[in-house]
């Protein structure tokens, strides 16, 4: 079993949901998990293995989810480290790139760059107002794909399994 933080960083809700559904996973899977919001995490010494996301706004990381990588940067190095970004909306979904910087990070600590989750934006959650305007057009919805996501922490709690450094 390891101990797992999953740390998200979101405006809207839907990374956080996201992070829920992938810690729940990872738990059934037998792993110890923790998910906070970004912004509570000051250290990962405490946990074995991080999952981190957060939501893609106009190309960018939310500020708390990369004062993670930085602030931790040196412990990351020993810690297996998967990360995710959510927030292309409509349906011509492409995977969007991190943020440079966050990539830079990615690199250092020998983690593989974020995967890409859709994202959604309703009327409902939209906060601001560019995202209540665009949230009365065509990217307005629910894209997330909860099967690709539980597979994909499927594959996380597999790798953890399987004989990462941190796992047993």
């Amino acid at each position: 079993m390891t101990d797992v933080l999953v740390a998200y960083a979101t405006k809207m809700g839907s990374t956080k949901e996201i992070a829920e559904a992938i810690g729940e996973r990872l738990r059934a899977a037998g792993h110890e998990v923790t998910v906070l919001d970004a912004a509570q995490v000051r250290s990962v010494e405490h946990h074995s293995a991080l999952v981190l996301g957060s939501g893609l706004y106009a190309g960018r990381w939310r500020p708390e989810a990369v004062k993670v990588l930085k602030r931790n940067e040196k412990l990351l190095v020993d810690r297996p480290t998967w990360l995710f970004h959510d927030g292309p909306l409509g349906k011509e979904l492409t995977p969007q790139p991190a943020p440079r910087k966050v990539r830079q990070i990615a690199a250092r600590i020998g983690a593989d760059a974020p995967t890409t989750f859709p994202g959604r934006l309703t009327a409902q959650t939209a906060t601001g107002f560019i995202a209540k305007k665009m949230a009365q057009g065509d990217m307005a919805g629910d894209f997330r794909d909860f099967d690709e996501i539980r597979a994909w922490a499927d594959r996380v709690a597999g790798q953890l399994t399987a004989g990462s450094p941190a796992g047993a």
